[in-house]
């Protein structure tokens, strides 16, 4: 079969073919009278893997290593196909990323665009100075996307520059809310804190409802991290998760500290007081949480809670009867 009609079958120009066996990947069985290639059977199989390999993304050179060494072993090639084609897309998908990032800062001209990419860069930087004054400066300079400072907040473990995110992702406007949401889902534990802790600092309506959701989360972290802040925004939806902490001694100062906050609301004291006591009342509360429990009572004001105390000022433990008498003078003394 002459060069034309190999082309034509199979697909391949005769001027890359011409080049295949410039390479020696492929040589013509044989010439014809007038001198013209001749290709057997063969040589059009040969082409047809060379074509096949390439659809793979090899290039000629390890297809000619492929086909000619007879120790080759399909697999292994296959595998590193894969993990170089996993490679190339996870850095593709970073370029995607970073391309959409400096998009969404809407930069005006090359100015914008050079100041959001080192921005963006300072972000990922290794020196944590860098990555604070980035995100210092993210408010002022050139508004960073509000996406690059979730997944930088989410990735800190610098406090000092995960508070200076979490400042700046408060002052971001929209988007923040809903993308922490998300981090709240993470299986890892110190991302989901992370979350939640950037959550609580974000002003507005929507981030207050994905606090109120994740009252209901598995995670004690998480769930105390929310009743805090929501404690602090006056919902009282928080009082039961407030109330678990204290018992369990889990940020307990700060979570009666919330409750007083909370009880500044007659109809939440009253609420507050009667779940105070209610847990005094559980035959499974030691000594150590009734104590805690008294010094959250002190307080919350109303009758409730004042009676509460006296009964406690008898408590069979000492320690708890002194504790809840002293608060009772405190309370009297106001």
């Amino acid at each position: 079969m002459l060069i034309g009609e190999v082309a034509r079958r199979s697909g391949v120009s005769a001027r890359m073919l011409r080049h295949y066996e410039s390479l020696g990947l492929v040589r013509s069985s044989g010439r014809t009278g007038s001198g013209y290639r001749e290709y057997s059977a063969a040589d059009i199989r040969r082409i047809f893997h060379i074509e096949s390999l390439r659809s793979l993304g090899l290039s000629l050179r390890e297809i000619g290593h492929a086909l000619d060494d007879p120790g080759f072993t399909p697999s292994a090639l296959v595998d590193d196909l894969i993990r170089q084609t996993r490679e190339r897309i996870a850095a593709e998908t970073e370029l995607l990323t970073r391309l959409r990032r400096v998009g969404a800062a809407d930069p005006t001209d090359w100015e914008g665009v050079l100041q959001a990419v080192a921005l963006l860069q300072a972000l990922g930087s290794k020196s944590a100075d860098a990555r604070q004054r980035a995100a210092l400066s993210s408010v002022d300079e050139a508004p960073v996307p509000v996406e690059a400072l979730v997944e930088a907040a989410l990735s800190e473990t610098e406090p000092n520059v995960a508070g200076a995110l979490r400042w700046a992702l408060a002052r971001s406007g929209d988007g923040g809310p809903a993308l922490l949401a998300e981090g709240l889902g993470s299986p890892v534990a110190a991302v989901r804190e992370r979350a939640v802790r950037s959550l609580a600092e974000m002003p507005g309506d929507e981030a207050t409802a994905r606090l109120r959701d994740a009252l209901a989360h598995p995670d004690v972290v998480v769930r105390g991290y929310a009743a805090l802040a929501l404690g602090t925004r006056g919902t009282a939806d928080a009082v039961p998760t407030l109330i678990d902490m204290i018992v369990e001694g889990r940020n307990d100062t700060d979570a009666a500290d919330a409750l007083s906050v909370l009880a500044s609301d007659t109809a939440t004291a009253d609420q507050i007081a009667t779940g105070l006591v209610d847990r005094l009342a559980h035959d499974t509360a030691e000594a150590p949480a009734r104590g805690r429990l008294a010094q959250a009572l002190a307080g919350i004001p109303g009758t409730t809670a004042a009676r509460a105390l006296v009964e406690l000022s008898h408590d069979e433990d000492r320690a708890v009867a002194l504790t809840a008498a002293y608060l009772l003078q405190l309370r009297d003394a106001r």
